[in-house]
């Protein structure tokens, strides 16, 4: 939860108290909010990220270099070069993405109306281009903010020689001699941003991964009485995830790390959701076109080949 570490530099209260006082209030959302409320809330949560691209931008970076960088990336076969991105990997195309993706079609389509399975089942030509644009319109999206937060950090930190940043407050402050205070201000809005977005969907994944491996009711939209054990699963990660902030771990260090294992479980899943979607027993006439075997295949095998050479690195 790298929010935490940097809400106390907004409020004048110990961070403890902040902590405890906004998992309180995630978790009461989750439960007393409805899947509707919730679902705007992260829409404009999302839109807040932008404030990572303002401070790219007055970062003032090298516009020549930043153009050179992005069309030629330099590439290291080196042991930390592909842990980073590997990491990169684990997090953009990470299994909890996935499966929060595919939960909240299900939950979309209650909200809709369709609250049984048989009225789930299958999807229409236009369902699927509806989930297909929300897909390009989110990925595009999160992929840039993730660019505009290498490019400041990149611009700034790493090309003033600040390479050894434990956490993401931290960053922001050493923002503001090089780039400003309204850049670092900018940054710190968008870690605490990207924390009241992540913390929810990590805690509403694991429940519903659990809902769905023991067959119990798990859904936003039932109440804390209609799905008890979903609730609590909820409640018992997000207390999980505020108490590791008070066991000294590294948060920059831990989000790498968590990064590496989720990237190594990126290229099977990858395999066999290619291979699914090409199994017309499961997909009917909805199976990839050749287009997309391309792009899902290249994807795959570099994927792969980040994984393999990072244990290659590893060993040399």
């Amino acid at each position: 939860m790298a929010w935490r570490r940097r809400s106390g530099l907004f409020v004048p209260l110990p961070v403890p108290i902040i902590a405890a006082a906004v998992a309180a209030l995630i978790f009461a959302l989750q439960i007393f909010g409805s899947y509707t409320l919730i679902r705007s809330i992260f829409r404009w949560l999302a839109l807040s990220l932008l404030a990572y691209a303002a401070a790219a931008f007055l970062a003032k970076p090298d516009l020549f270099a930043v153009l050179r960088g992005t069309v030629v990336p330099s590439i290291e076969f080196s042991k930390e070069f592909l842990s980073i991105v590997v990491a990169i990997i684990g997090t953009t195309l990470s299994a909890y993405l996935y499966a929060w993706q595919s939960n909240e079609e299900v939950e979309d389509q209650i909200a809709d109306g369709k609250t049984t399975l048989n009225q789930r089942k299958g999807a229409s030509d236009k369902e699927l281009r509806r989930s297909q644009r929300d897909i390009w319109i989110g990925m595009t999206f999160s992929n840039l903010i993730m660019y505009f937060i290498i490019l400041a950090t990149g611009a700034t930190l790493h090309a003033n020689g600040q390479t050894e940043i434990e956490t993401a407050a931290q960053a922001a402050e050493a923002l503001k001699p090089i780039a400003g205070n309204a850049a670092g201000f900018l940054f710190a809005a968008g870690v605490i941003s990207v924390g009241f977005l992540a913390v929810p969907v990590m805690t509403t994944g694991a429940a519903y991964d659990f809902a769905q491996s023991v067959g119990i009711k798990g859904t936003l939209h039932a109440t804390a009485r209609q799905a008890p054990r979903f609730y609590l699963v909820i409640g018992v990660i997000t207390l999980v995830a505020v108490g590791m902030n008070f066991l000294g771990f590294n948060p920059m260090k831990a989000l790498v790390w968590a990064g590496i294992v989720q990237g190594f479980s990126t290229p099977p899943l990858l395999l066999l959701i290619v291979l699914m979607t090409n199994n017309r027993n499961i997909m009917g006439k909805q199976v990839n076109s050749r287009a997309m075997n391309v792009m899902a295949w290249v994807t795959t095998a570099a994927v792969f080949s980040a994984s393999l050479g990072l244990v290659a690195t590893s060993f040399i």
